[in-house]
């Protein structure tokens, strides 16, 4: 099984540190380095690094380029200015996520679209699937990029005094080419975690160069496991678990993100009648009253009844809490209903409560 997942251009240095490596999404990958908590807390209170090289990222350009991103995003790019990043789905025509990604837009003409490491062959076979007619060229440069997140509260200075970036002048949510050791690299405003962060897209190369630099001015590397504990604590979702394509998004509690008064896009049939009509399920958040810990896949009770089960959970490592997002039905999913959670054969009473448990501090 092991000699078939793919490695990062970084691979080698994550063993060099002694991380414990684990299978992701078809990679092998860092899950952490002096262990979860410690790399949590580094991102939340200063600065932390992560590779995120397995991340799929996908070109298309072309005089079509924006009708095209616009006929199979939910989300609205009209009008936005060059540099501009975008966060939404890709839907079936039934509502079902195909992925979330970040859209880029260059200009016009062209646009980057950054999908999730486990849905890279499957994304690219949907997009392409649907370009017929549309004027554009759709190229998959996942195997070119490597990618490494600079996350927390100290990322300013980091990319800024570490890796000589002048990133100070970028707003959240945008993005910058930069030329640069012999190379254009992309520098964007963004991440996974709720806090103030950078990712910088470029060759193997590069990656390994500023990945170098990092570890040598002390910054903490941190793996997938503190990533996911991160983004869960403000409640962004993780494909496969709070999106799939069982799961649109307005099930998932994301429809701000549905732009509906668009005029047309892949699903939007579908999601109009879900907005309408309202959902059956929606993804909610739970508080434990006590301190057991909810994991993946844990029914939800109400008086002995299953009314819907948890997606994603932990004791929260910023708030000391035991919390969950959780599917559920309606009507249990409104805020303050009492419900339980079984764990093996007993059950721990919760309340449902907002899906974001910790505040984001994004740089605006």
């Amino acid at each position: 099984m092991e000699e078939n997942l793919t490695k990062t251009c970084l691979h080698d240095k994550h063993v060099a540190l002694g991380a414990l490596m684990s299978p992701f999404g078809g990679f092998d990958m860092p899950i952490q380095y002096k262990g979860i908590t410690e790399e949590h807390n580094a991102v939340r209170h200063e600065v932390g690094v992560f590779d995120v090289s397995h991340m799929g990222e996908v070109r298309v350009k072309g005089p079509d380029a924006y009708k095209f991103v616009s006929h199979i995003f939910v989300n609205d790019v009209t009008g936005a200015p060059d540099g501009q990043i975008f966060y939404g789905m890709m839907c079936y025509e039934n509502g079902g996520t195909v992925d979330d990604l970040l859209v880029y837009k260059v200009n016009d003409e062209e646009y980057f679209l950054v999908i999730n490491a486990s849905n890279i062959d499957k994304d690219v076979a949907w997009i392409k699937s649907h370009a017929e007619g549309f004027d554009v060229e759709i190229e998959d440069q996942s195997p070119y990029y490597g990618e490494v997140a600079v996350q927390g509260p100290k990322a300013e200075e980091t990319v800024e005094n570490v890796l000589g970036l002048p990133v100070k002048d970028l707003p959240f949510y945008n993005f910058k080419t930069i030329q640069t050791d012999g190379e254009e690299i992309i520098v964007s405003r963004t991440g996974y975690t709720g806090e103030d962060g950078f990712e910088i897209y470029g060759s193997h190369d590069y990656t390994r160069k500023v990945w170098d630099k990092l570890m040598e001015a002390g910054v903490q590397p941190c793996g997938l496991g503190c990533r996911d504990t991160l983004r869960f604590e403000v409640g962004l979702p993780l494909y496969g678990d709070e999106l799939s394509a069982e799961i649109t998004p307005i099930e998932a509690s994301l429809s701000m993100f549905v732009k509906l008064d668009k005029q047309e896009f892949i699903g939007k049939e579908a999601l109009a009648k879900q907005k309408a009509e309202g959902v059956k399920r929606r993804i909610v958040g739970i508080e434990l009253d006590g301190n057991a810990i909810p994991r993946h896949g844990y029914p939800v009770e109400v008086e002995g009844r299953q009314v819907g089960e948890i997606t994603t959970g932990y004791r929260s490592i910023s708030t000391g809490k035991s919390v969950a997002m959780a599917m559920i039905d309606k009507p249990y999913d409104k805020l303050g209903t009492k419900v339980e959670v079984r764990i093996r054969k007993k059950t721990f009473p919760a309340t449902v409560v907002k899906k974001r448990f910790y505040d984001k501090n994004y740089k605006k």
